[in-house]
């Protein structure tokens, strides 16, 4: 049977979220601070400044905490966290609340900006896909059911909600640019104008070679013309919507003219290759994938054979023109699913399924500051996989969201000044001690 612990409260200033300190210092090195300090708010000057506002939320959402009433926890320690967070002191619940809303509309492009500040550090790695930068857009809907705050309504998952519209760049997952929408809002809808702007912010951080990757619900001729304008040129691969072309004429092309049939089992037989389709006045490549099922998996015969039909307008050219194979194009589409797990910890690590406004306009700049708060997260974690110093040694590509905030946002440091220098203590029994550390200077550093 163990010994009685006694818990007591000590002097001692202890703070759970040390690596704040870390986001702290990267937040204030954006442009995000000073332009948000220029919105007039209400007459004379405010007792806290806009940065502080949005500091904080940045810092909450950090932690996965998207509610209002967490900033209490911040007045407990005002001092530190004005401090580590350069800002000129912890607003009021109440504060905090009305002025997101009431900076929430001139906020937004700014805090897309620091966004793209986020993604310039030159530790931001993209990865390359076969020599392309990958930027693929998708809708994940947010499950809002049973409230009653602007803008949520029924999505295509059959919930009601949001429909945010995400890019994230690279195979690392961050994230390039967010649009917040209304649940019910087509996909299509505003798309064309979000591309332009995705692709020229992708510009500004990479000279590579950008490949554009969409669902068939963007199948529209206008994100194809911009991906071919000299100011927004990108590859793509965009799966086709069908419509209303018969699927018979695929499978009949299929049969006749397919190189590549493969049979992965008794009643299961693959169609891929590739055919030109005229789209406005040029012929664009449209690579093909058929499956013929005369026998389901369990083993029971089908009467009629079943077809599934995929279908990608691609710019890439093929192999005999030094491009890709069918089979290449078909797995980076493929590749492109990896965004729904980036869209998973969004949700949940973070816990931005559940907006916490009732007004759309400040939702839209919450979620924006969200965004940049996952980038700083996503950065921490790849840092960290630089050297094996972290007790989990299992080897990934990426370190998830969750893991981030558990063992390098929510460090436990004690507080000390000397020589009118502020030192966080860290514990010598943490294991993630010197991985944090590592981290830390080498974003700040």
């Amino acid at each position: 049977m163990p010994k009685p612990i006694k818990v007591r409260i000590t002097n001692e200033q202890l703070i759970t979220p040390g690596g704040l300190a870390t986001v702290g210092h990267m937040l204030s090195q954006t442009s995000l601070y000073r332009e948000v300090d220029s919105i007039s708010v209400g007459a004379g000057k405010p007792e806290y400044a806009n940065s502080a506002v949005v500091a904080v939320a940045v810092a909450l959402m950090s932690q996965g905490k998207t509610d209002f009433e967490a900033i209490n926890e911040f007045l407990e320690e005002p001092e530190y966290y004005s401090e580590i967070l350069g800002i000129n002191g912890v607003p009021s619940e109440p504060t905090y609340r009305q002025r997101l809303k009431e900076i929430s509309e001139e906020a937004l492009p700014m805090a897309r900006k620091a966004n793209i500040d986020i993604l310039a550090h030159p530790k931001v790695s993209f990865g390359l896909y076969k020599g392309y930068i990958p930027i693929d857009c998708d809708v994940t809907p947010l499950d809002n059911s049973g409230s009653n705050k602007e803008g949520v309504s029924w999505t295509y998952k059959g919930h009601d909600g949001y429909a945010p519209m995400q890019a994230y760049i690279g195979t690392q997952g961050y994230l390039l640019g967010e649009e917040l929408r209304p649940g019910s809002q087509n996909s299509q809808k505003d798309t064309g104008a979000f591309i332009r702007r995705i692709i020229t912010n992708a510009k500004k951080l990479t000279d590579g070679k950008l490949l554009l990757r969409l669902d068939a619900g963007n199948d529209a001729r206008e994100n194809r013309d911009i991906c071919y304008s000299e100011q927004t040129l990108a590859d793509f691969i965009i799966k086709r919507n069908l419509r209303h072309e018969a699927i018979e004429e695929w499978v009949e092309l299929a049969k006749e003219e397919s190189e590549n049939v493969v049979v992965p089992r008794e009643g299961k037989t693959v169609y891929t290759g590739s055919t030109y389709r005229f789209d406005g006045n040029s012929e664009i490549r449209v690579v093909y994938e058929i499956t013929e099922r005369t026998i389901i998996k369990h083993g029971q015969i089908l009467l009629a054979p079943e077809y599934d039909v995929n279908t990608f307008w691609v710019s890439i050219p093929d192999e005999d023109d030094g491009g890709w194979s069918d089979a290449d194009v078909i797995q980076a589409y493929h590749d492109h699913a990896t965004s729904e797990q980036f869209h998973a910890e969004i949700k949940t690590d973070m816990d931005l399924e559940r907006l916490p406004s009732g007004d759309l306009n400040t939702n839209k700049l919450i979620w924006a500051l969200g965004m940049i708060a996952y980038n700083i997260l996503r950065l921490m974690g790849q840092v960290s996989l630089d050297k094996n110093d972290a007790p989990l040694k299992r080897p990934v590509k990426r370190r998830r969201i969750k893991t981030v905030i558990q063992n390098l946002i929510t460090i436990a440091v004690r507080v000390s000044t000397h020589a009118r220098q502020t030192f966080l203590n860290l514990g010598r029994s943490n294991a993630w001690s010197n991985t944090y550390i590592r981290v830390h200077q080498a974003l700040t550093g």
